[in-house]
């Protein structure tokens, strides 16, 4: 009996001591399996740092090529600037030159130039201020020496042709208009230099008057004024030039009753 209890109590003592074992070589096992993949883990973390790394110096690199290339670009401008600066000094030499032995036609220019400001200026208020600066930019050119005298008599006849042309010409046309305090940009109808009628965007419509040496835009309030400018203005969307139109009395050369 004794000797049962005795094998009986070794038997235990060997199940406990070999659970004991296995429990720690399982335990060996997960730290062995945690170390292992730490150690992976350092290591993708080292190999991403060599691909930065890379990046970096590719990136740098590449921004260093673009320093250059702007540089480069930079250095060829300016040169150009140069280069188009001594060309144009050339070419004012040669101008001058040139009109050395000619009549000057410089006072005879500016009294037709201030003349036709002063037609511009007193017509309709059709592109005004273009077509003043247009005379003025000969102005500028002349007095800088970029063109002969003969250039800019020339540039002012065909200014002087235009305005003969603009008297002819019927269109239609868009440009600024000043309403009360309203600057807009509206379509303008032109019928040579007596008559002009505007349209705005939200459509209202309206003719130039004169009132002294001053025009002034006009709305049309009447009904039948409304109707008929606005007939004109479909007109010539449409490409319709010839016909019979009802207009209002729009006559700029009348002045406004007060």
């Amino acid at each position: 009996m004794m000797n049962h209890r005795k094998k009986s109590l070794l038997s235990l003592a060997l199940i406990a001591a070999l659970s004991s074992h296995l429990s720690g070589a399982e335990s060996n096992e997960e730290i062995v399996q945690s170390i292992m993949k730490l150690r992976a883990d350092v290591e993708s973390l080292y190999t991403k740092i060599d691909e930065n790394k890379e990046n970096y110096k590719a990136q740098m690199k590449s921004l260093a090529m673009q320093s250059a290339d702007n540089k480069a670009q930079i250095n060829r401008t300016e040169t150009s600037l140069k280069l188009a600066h001594l060309e144009l000094e050339k070419i004012k030499v040669q101008i001058e030159a040139a009109s050395s032995g000619n009549i000057e036609l410089k006072p005879l220019l500016e009294k037709g130039m201030n003349l036709l400001k002063s037609a511009i200026a007193a017509s309709l208020p059709f592109k005004t201020q273009e077509r003043l600066d247009a005379v003025d930019a000969i102005k500028s050119q002349l007095d800088e020496g970029l063109i002969t005298q003969e250039k800019a008599l020339a540039l002012l006849w065909a200014s002087y042709d235009d305005t003969l042309r603009l008297s002819r010409e019927i269109g239609l046309f868009k440009q600024e208009i000043a309403l009360g305090d309203e600057k807009l940009l509206a379509k303008v109808v032109k019928l040579g230099t007596i008559m002009m009628f505007f349209q705005t965007a939200d459509e209202r419509v309206g003719y130039v008057t004169k009132n002294g040496d001053a025009y002034m835009y006009r709305l049309a309030k009447d009904e039948i004024e409304q109707k008929q400018v606005a007939a004109l203005f479909d007109a010539l969307n449409k490409q319709i030039r010839t016909g019979y139109f009802a207009l209002p009395n729009a006559l700029v050369l009348m002045e406004e009753k007060q």
